[in-house]
Order: C-alpha cells, then structure tokens, then sequence
C-alpha cells in the first residue's frame, strides 16, 4: 500500500501511537504528579468503534504501524476487545503495546490472542525501593508481568529505561545483565520536559552518548539493528542477542526522520510530543463525519505537523502531561 500521507517537510507517516486511556496505576515523577487525579472522564474518550473509524481512515492511507499506549493501555477496560478491532484493519502490519506491566499477568495471554505481538515495558530500576520512589509502585508486579509475558509468547520484549542522573544511572549495567538473562532488549531513554513534571526531571538529564560511551568500556558494542518504526538506534552486545537501542531527542533528536503522530483518548491527534500543533477528530466522529470526510480529515492533519521539537530551545513550551498525549 503507497504512503498518501507525506507532511510538508517530505516525511511519510505511516506509524500512530494511539492512547486508550490518559489513567495510570503508577504515578513516575517525570510523567505525573503524585498528587495528581484530573482525569477526563470517560464520555470524553473516544469509543472503541470511534477508535476502529480513525486508525481505519489512516491505515487506508498508508498508515501500518500502531503502538497501543497511554496512560498505562490496561487500566482501560476491555482492552483485549479493542486489540481485536485493530488487528482486523486492512493495511495495519504491526500491532504493539507499550505497557508497565503492573497489571500484565492477568492480561498477557488475552491481549496475545487478539494481536499484539510484542510489548515495550516501562522499568526505571530493579531495586524495590527505588522503583517505589520513582513510580510509587511495586516492582514485584511488574516482573511478574515480564514473566507472564515472555511465558506467552510475546517477541521482542523492550524494556525502557529513562536513565536519570543521581536516580538511576548507576543501576545502567545491571539492566543491561538483567535484559541479557532474560533475553529481553534494552532501550535507553534521554528525559525529556514534557510538561512541569518533565521539566522538573531535567536536573536528571543524562547524554545517552556518554551512558554509551561508559559501556563501551565494559562491553564490546557491534552495529545492531531491531524491527520497528521507532526511533531508537541500535547496538549489539558481542557475544550475546542483546540489542541495545538509544532514544535521544535531546543530545541527538531523530526529527528529520519522524514517522509518527500520536492518538490521544479524547479523540485529538498531537502532530509532534515536543510541539503543540493539534487537530480534533472528536467534534467530525459525533457530528457524523463519512468515512471519505474521515480520511480527507487525516491527509488535512498530517499538513501541520511541525519540522521539528523545540525542547532546548523552548522547554517550557508544552504545559500538557505526557500521559494525556501518548507517550
């Protein structure tokens, strides 16, 4: 299927991150506030069959990867049923999640049989404690959900670490032999000031080039590549499977090559997680847009996606928390 979606700057876009919830069960100090409950209630949301209309218009168009997020996707009820809905869309090749896997062992055998295939999974550090300071959670729950996971089938498993100066930067090496035991991939994660509470962590910030400069040291790094539309760039531990990849858009942003919009549970499509350029589907679904209209509506919004983040210049730019824009 060609790609009818190219924005102004020449960039196709043929990958959505869709949020099905801007709830989570964890509460990261980069990602929410503690304290924080001003959730939209759910007449807000989008339905699933509102869900199944866009990713349909998009995936006519050339859209064939979908990343199902938050939030934390499986405090979303019925979340299975909506996997089931999406992975029978025409044109969608490749159907994942991105999870922190609190609640992932009473799920993983569901949501494998409605489609996903792999899974990301959120984990800052393997120690109780401080997994508990970071994310006010239990870490227990959490590997067990891995588990559960790798059990049932799901390949590849990521495991993200957003690497935090003087929080979680000298634990690199044991995720690193943890993700080797377990057969999982690695991908480092640079913080980003994505609204107060991500510019608040940016006393945190670490250069991922440093943190792969400090394994070199230790382990010999090959070129590596992994399947997908993201935007990690890989490397390989010799001698193992272990595939590491670097998320970086501070020190090295991969904007040029931005293949992705994000889906918010409200029905508003973000055109970068940087920037604030926005368009609505929700007020066209209730107002009962056609599915022509629907996909004249996406081509409309891809127009405005930016040519690149500000975070440097302008990190106070984006007020919205990341778990009410996808992450």
């Amino acid at each position: 299927m060609s790609n009818q979606l190219i924005d102004p700057f020449g960039r196709g876009v043929e990958y959505i991150r869709l949020s099905v919830t801007d709830r989570c069960d964890l509460r990261c100090f980069y990602c929410l506030p503690g304290d924080y409950r001003d959730f939209q209630e759910p007449e807000e949301w989008l339905t699933f069959d509102e869900i199944e209309r866009i990713i349909r218009a998009f995936a006519s168009l050339g859209v064939q990867r979908l990343r199902v997020t938050g939030g934390e996707p499986l405090v979303r009820k019925n979340l299975p049923a909506l996997v089931t809905q999406l992975s029978g869309i025409s044109g969608i090749e490749d159907l994942s999640l991105s999870t922190n896997a609190v609640s992932l062992a009473r799920q993983a055998e569901d949501l494998k049989t409605a489609g996903i295939s792999r899974i990301n999974v959120s984990l800052d550090s393997l120690r109780p404690e401080r997994f508990k300071d970071i994310t006010r959670g239990n870490l227990d729950k959490v590997i067990n959900g891995l588990m559960t996971a790798k059990a049932a089938g799901f390949s590849p498993i990521k495991i993200n670490m957003v690497v935090m100066k003087g929080v979680n930067d000298d634990e690199i090496e044991d995720m690193l032999e943890f993700c080797i035991e377990h057969d999982f991939t690695l991908r480092f994660i640079e913080t980003m000031p994505v609204g107060d509470t991500g510019r608040s962590a940016a006393s945190h910030y670490v250069s991922l080039q440093d943190v792969k400069d400090r394994l070199s040291e230790r382990y010999q790094l090959i070129p590596g590549v992994m399947p997908g539309g993201g935007p990690a760039r890989y490397v390989q531990v010799a001698g193992t499977s272990l595939r590491i990849g670097f998320i970086t858009p501070i020190s090295q942003h991969f904007c040029e090559t931005c293949n992705r919009v994000r889906l918010a549970v409200d029905g508003t499509l973000y055109l970068c997680l940087g920037q604030d350029h926005k368009f609505e589907f929700r007020p066209l679904l209730r107002a009962g847009i056609s599915d022509a209209d629907l996909q004249e509506a996406a081509r409309t919004a891809i127009t405005l996606k930016p040519e690149r983040h500000e975070f440097r210049e302008k990190p106070q730019q984006v007020v919205r928390f990341m778990a009410r824009t996808g992450g």
